[in-house]
């Protein structure tokens, strides 16, 4: 059989058929097509660069699934990962972590954390496990740091102990330079590559004095940095020309990155990214890549004013695979993998804060095809969402509460 590719409209229903090697037919079907799940006037008047690039066609689970909420003990919870026993690992913003059953049960805090600064956007932020924890029991995570010369998004590790009531001999390993005052835009997400090196979002830190330094290569701000569980750039990094560029950089030109996720085929690395009024954006990142902040946005100020010379594209510069204005707010993210609702196979799912519901996004050669609203009546800030090792999704918020979502 011939690797082919077809897609179909039928009823409403858009199926993907994907011709594979082994002469058997595999089947996306994403559901029902709706109309865009965005009705409200968009901010400004400017143009996608592409058809489907923003506003794509709404898309409706037929499976039935429910979301329960398995705690609201929790306190500003930020990150949410899953341990191999199928606990859930969470970060809360004002500095420590906690261990969750999915029965609900919460542990006391686990101490050993150093000191963080929880004040505006900062705290204790996203985190992730060594591939090999089950043996060596290593966490690594990104907070925001007080130092004497302001405010740093700053990545630590350390081992979680047998007990698992503390974490021992964390260490700072990375702080993305300058400091500043501003305990805005910090960023914050971690994970693993499909290398084993620790890829991290770090903020422009917002104020006008830092926000060009999005487009420095020799700041560690606006920036998605790679770098080794030690904390030294990772082999295989872009070469920038510019003298001092820095080695740990992997992508520029970024805003507020608060989502990282890789994808479960290409091993790829995509990107939330908050915009200022309007431009938040899904990319997806490629080694050395200049995404474009603050010089090309969809975005306005949020008094009403253009960015810079209020242009959306420019010539080195890349487009976002998708963007929202207005804004959702857009923050962790997990791609699903596994067929337990199998519309959901390898789609993306983004906690939004302002918007208030999880975005479902089915994509398709890269493209986003439809666009879902998921738990919009629950009225929470969805700040994270992890898929666990029992398959469901799971999902925190600013109000404190853990949510399973999985096939009824």
């Amino acid at each position: 059989m011939r690797n082919i590719k077809h897609i179909v409209v039928l009823s409403g229903v858009l199926l993907i058929f994907l011709g594979c090697s082994n002469d058997k037919e595999v089947v996306t079907d994403p559901g029902t097509i709706t109309n865009p799940v965005e009705g409200n006037p968009a901010n400004t008047t400017y143009k996608p660069a592409f058809s489907g690039q923003t506003r794509t066609n709404g898309v409706q689970t037929n499976t039935a699934y429910e979301a329960k909420v398995i705690t609201s003990a929790l306190t500003s919870p930020w990150g949410v990962t899953s341990l191999p026993d199928g606990r859930l690992l969470i970060t809360q913003k004002t500095g420590a972590m906690r261990i969750v059953t999915t029965a609900g049960v919460v542990s006391d805090p686990i101490t050993g954390i150093p000191a963080v600064n929880a004040g505006g956007q900062g705290g204790l932020l996203g985190l992730c496990l060594d591939p090999e924890f089950a043996s060596n029991r290593m966490i690594y995570w990104v907070f925001a740091e007080a130092t004497g010369g302001g405010n740093n998004t700053a990545v630590a590790k350390g081992k979680l102990s047998a007990n698992e009531k503390t974490i021992e001999g964390a260490t700072v390993i990375y702080r993305a330079k300058p400091a500043n005052a501003s305990t805005l835009h910090y960023g914050g997400r971690i994970l693993f590559d499909k290398t084993g090196n620790l890829v991290v979002s770090t903020g422009e830190r917002s104020v006008l004095e830092t926000r060009p330094l999005a487009q420095s290569v020799t700041s560690g701000l606006g920036k998605v940095v790679r770098i080794t569980k030690e904390g030294q750039p990772a082999s295989g990094n872009p070469a920038f020309s510019q003298v001092g560029a820095l080695a740990e950089l992997f992508t520029y030109g970024h805003r507020n990155p608060q989502g990282l996720a890789l994808h479960p085929i290409s091993g790829e690395i995509w990107l939330s990214e908050h915009g200022p009024r309007g431009g938040d954006e899904i990319n997806r990142l490629k080694a050395g890549a200049n995404y474009g902040w603050p010089t090309i946005t969809y975005g306005i100020e949020y008094g009403g004013d253009k960015i810079g010379a209020g242009i959306q594209q420019q010539e080195g510069m890349e487009q976002p695979v998708y963007y929202w204005d207005p804004v959702v707010s857009p923050s962790g993210m997990t791609f699903y993998k596994g067929n337990r609702v199998p519309e959901w196979q390898n789609n993306l799912f983004i906690g939004a804060l302002s918007g208030m519901h999880i975005v479902r996004l089915a994509i398709d050669n890269n493209k986003v095809v439809g666009e879902e609203r998921l738990l919009v009546s629950e009225n929470q800030r969805f700040r994270d969402i992890t898929q666990g090792s029992d398959g469901a999704l799971y999902a925190v918020t600013d109000g404190g509460k853990l949510y399973k979502i999985d096939k009824k």
